[in-house]
């Protein structure tokens, strides 16, 4: 693998030269190292960012490019004024795009975007089996745990081009054919009509950054704050002139989407008393109980974790089930977003504050909350020896996820819960090694196979100190609310059809 030679190393330039500042200084300033070390070259160009710098872990997918992972690395180049390699990743994703691709006999969709790339040196061809080429090799699912396609990949990708020509204020890039096809394609096979009657979409467990079974199947609420946030931003990418039929049907979907999370996936003190007091087998158009929620059901946990200042998206709602685990990702999307209005917004944030001991802890963020345990982890995961309690996805901790905390902190006007997050995250990232994950209840350990040098972790404190020392940057990554949006209400007569609603 072609590896990026040292560069100039950027520096917060107002950061104090003193006592424990200045050890904060020099810790930004190895995490720029680190970063620089990570960049990977295809043909002269910067193209990504490896997943780690840790050679010694043996992981055989410690020398791809994820594209969720790649993310903050992206950021805190755009930050940076370096915008040329997320440029280059952009384009080689999308080339990616429109490979073959297919599980054993089945041919997978050419709107699925790759996980993950590497960089194959010296790759033998047949016209020439003596001199090599250098080639990419996309994972479109086929070599993954699970053989699960990445819903989220796709998603990304459109919310890192919107970054991009908001950073550079360059369109030529999002207007390019190409890129413009690559966001139809992916955005076709979710806006297909099918059986559902859900705005939601349907997934498969291990569909996202949760790459493992962990009973997210269904809807999960990461994928579907990614979801909106990536036709948000394709909206302001599509041109009028060849895609206007396609955004009229991307605006319809948000419309119905929005009213949908905003509805059945927000839970806060008040809501939770509601389902409490459901009545079941409700039949017509006249039902409360629209999923027919069995209130036994409701874990006992819940209860205590529930503040009477603060509230959150569930991490699940289908029928007859409702999976009222925190997820953090998902949440802090809908923040950056605006799936979530500004109430429910200072609401998640107030849960973190009120839930700090669960949520934060030694060593921030807890991916889930709280962790599958028993017969629940028996059932929900397989038995993974991965994902055992308060380990990995199953309620461990990940310092890689707080810069999407920073950013809803930021746009809410409470950066002060960012920095707080950051300074407990600083006393041991650096000390650790930068690693992957943390596992414990308080995330006081380093994960059994956690990686050192992480680059999602290491971007993702460059992200958060850089959005710190300039809150305008926060501009790239953060969608305002659309103002067309009609405000949530929820009334017994809301799924009546349109003809019957005068007489109810």
């Amino acid at each position: 693998m072609e590896m990026a030679e040292d560069q100039s190393v950027s520096t917060n330039e107002n950061f104090d030269s003193s006592g424990a500042k200045d050890d904060k200084n020099l810790m930004f300033i190895e995490a720029w190292e680190h970063l620089r070390r990570s960049i990977v070259h295809y043909k002269g160009q910067a193209v990504g960012t490896i997943a780690t710098l840790d050679n010694a872990s043996g992981a055989v997918n410690c020398d791809q490019i994820f594209v969720r992972d790649f993310v903050p690395s992206a950021l805190a180049h755009l930050m940076n004024g370096e915008p040329e390699i997320v440029k280059n990743f952009l384009l080689r994703t999308l080339h990616l795009q429109l490979s073959v691709k297919g599980i054993d006999r089945f041919a997978v969709g050419q709107g699925l975007m790759s996980d993950s790339f590497k960089f194959l040196h010296g790759f033998k061809v047949l016209h020439n089996p003596v001199k090599g080429v250098d080639n990419l090799i996309p994972d479109f699912g086929e070599t993954a745990i699970g053989r699960v396609g990445r819903v989220d990949s796709g998603f990304w990708w459109i919310i890192l081009l919107h970054a991009y020509t908001k950073a550079t204020g360059d369109y030529s890039l999002s207007n390019q054919p190409e890129c413009q096809n690559g966001m139809k394609l992916t955005l076709s096979v979710c806006l297909a009509e099918g059986f559902d009657t859900f705005p939601t979409l349907l997934c498969a467990d291990g569909c996202g950054m949760a790459d493992r079974r962990m009973g997210v199947y269904g809807y999960p609420i990461e994928i579907q704050a990614l979801f909106f946030m990536a036709l948000r931003c394709a909206v302001r990418l599509l041109r009028q002139d060849n895609g206007k039929e396609f955004i009229m049907r991307i605006e319809k979907r948000l419309q119905a989407l929005t009213y949908h999370m905003r509805s059945y996936f927000w839970l806060d003190f008040q809501q939770l008393n509601n389902i409490y007091q459901y009545k079941t087998e409700e039949y017509s158009h006249t039902a409360v109980n629209k999923f027919n929620v069995i209130p036994d059901s409701i874990p006992e946990w819940v209860f205590e974790f529930m503040p009477m200042r603060g509230g959150y998206f569930i991490a699940n709602v289908s029928p007859a089930r409702m999976d009222f685990r925190w997820f953090v990702l998902g949440n802090c999307v809908a923040i950056l977003s605006s799936l979530a209005t500004h109430s429910q917004s200072m609401a998640i944030l107030d849960l973190i504050e009120e839930r700090w001991g669960e949520l934060v802890s030694k060593m921030p963020l807890k991916l889930s909350y709280p962790a599958l345990d028993s017969q629940e982890w028996s059932i929900e995961t397989g038995m993974d020896p991965k994902n055992t309690r308060w380990s990995y996805h199953n309620g461990g901790s990940w310092p890689g996820l707080v810069w999407l905390l920073t950013a809803a902190c930021i746009k809410t006007g409470r950066p002060e819960i960012a920095k707080k997050v950051i300074e407990v995250a600083e006393q041991r990232l650096s000390k650790d090694g930068w690693q992957e994950y943390y596992d414990g209840k308080e995330g006081c350990y380093v994960g059994k196979q956690s990686r050192r040098l992480q680059i999602r972790t290491i971007a993702g404190y460059l992200v958060s100190k850089m959005l710190l020392e300039d809150p305008s940057r926060l501009g790239i990554i953060s969608l305002e609310e659309d103002k067309k949006m009609k405000p949530t209400t929820i009334t017994r007569s809301t799924t009546l059809p349109t003809k019957l609603r005068s007489y109810s």
